[in-house]
């Protein structure tokens, strides 16, 4: 039987090891912080928000939501991005995506200090982290390494197959297995004869955005997987086609008209060694890593 990689056991430890810096930090005066930018109301942008600032609470990471409202312009954005990197009570800065077709998100996204970009989006952060040297790294791509290491999979010497070239995910991720010693091997939506390279990962990281997009005969036999895409399926004819059977999910649909499914088909995973589930696997370490960049922020900034 595969083994089922636990993220959110994993992410529960982390939290646990940032509270207890939390705790180091507030015996010298310090109180790391936040600041989430959340534009309008986007009804999940809103969840995920709620889910950073609680968590944030629960580790007694300072916090706080700024909702300009959605006609808001790229110059209203920047002045108020400066105004976030003038305070010395805030540490991180993140810019809830997506935003209004009308802000330049790019521009936006620049203007953030490196010192402040808990993203990790910055062209600096990004150059820092290609270089090998002290860098606030993505989230999530920072979740992947840690889920391997700590559940004791090695990188060093492996060959790893990232299947996607976000700035967000994708290119760190590979940039990080790198760092680890993996051989790496970067794949996309244009690359030929796709099967044949990711039939030969160690570690199989899906991160293209697409449901189901990895199926079984692209998977070795005993590979690892790291399945980091939360794809939302409305309809009929795609629940069956993932899950035709599992009568856990069959309810979930019923009650909610939709379902989650990753980037690998469910199918594929039978064939892993090892491999994270959609949800609970890759998921729950990216507001995990949020809270060790804040923390990691607030350390590099005052040189400790």
């Amino acid at each position: 039987m595969p083994r089922i990689l636990d993220g959110a056991a994993i992410a529960a430890a982390i939290k646990q090891e940032v509270a207890e810096e939390v705790k180091l930090l507030a015996a010298l005066g310090i109180r790391p912080g936040l600041a989430v930018v959340l534009v309008g109301h986007v009804a999940a942008s809103e969840i995920y928000v709620r889910g950073k600032a609680q968590t944030c609470a629960e580790l007694g990471i300072f916090s706080e939501v700024v909702t300009p409202p959605e006609d808001v312009t790229t110059q209203e954005m920047l002045d108020l991005v400066a105004s976030l990197n003038d305070r010395d009570d805030i540490d991180g800065i993140l810019i809830q995506l997506p935003l209004p077709a009308q802000v330049d998100a790019k521009a936006l996204l620049d203007t953030i200090l490196p010192a402040k970009d808990v993203d990790g989006l910055h062209p600096v952060n990004a150059g820092l982290l290609q270089a090998g040297r002290p860098a606030l790294a993505p989230c999530t791509p920072a979740g992947v390494i840690e889920i391997l290491k700590r559940s004791g999979i090695a990188i060093s010497g492996r060959h790893a197959v990232v299947v996607g070239r976000s700035d967000l995910v994708g290119k760190p991720a590979a940039i990080l297995l790198l760092h680890q010693n993996a051989t790496v091997t970067i794949c996309h939506s244009k690359t030929q004869k796709l099967g044949e390279l990711t039939r030969q990962a160690d570690i199989l990281v899906a991160a293209i955005g697409r449901p189901g997009f990895i199926t079984p005969e692209m998977v070795s036999p005993g590979a690892t997987i790291i399945d980091v895409g939360i794809n939302r399926i409305a309809s009929r004819e795609e629940f069956d086609r993932f899950f035709p059977g599992d009568q856990k999910r069959e309810a979930t649909f019923a009650k909610r008209g939709s379902v989650i499914v990753g980037d690998v088909h469910p199918k594929a995973f039978e064939l892993a060694g090892a491999y994270t589930p959609v949800p609970g696997g890759v998921g729950p370490l990216t507001i995990a890593m949020l809270m060790a960049n804040t923390v990691r922020a607030a350390k590099m900034r005052r040189g400790l």
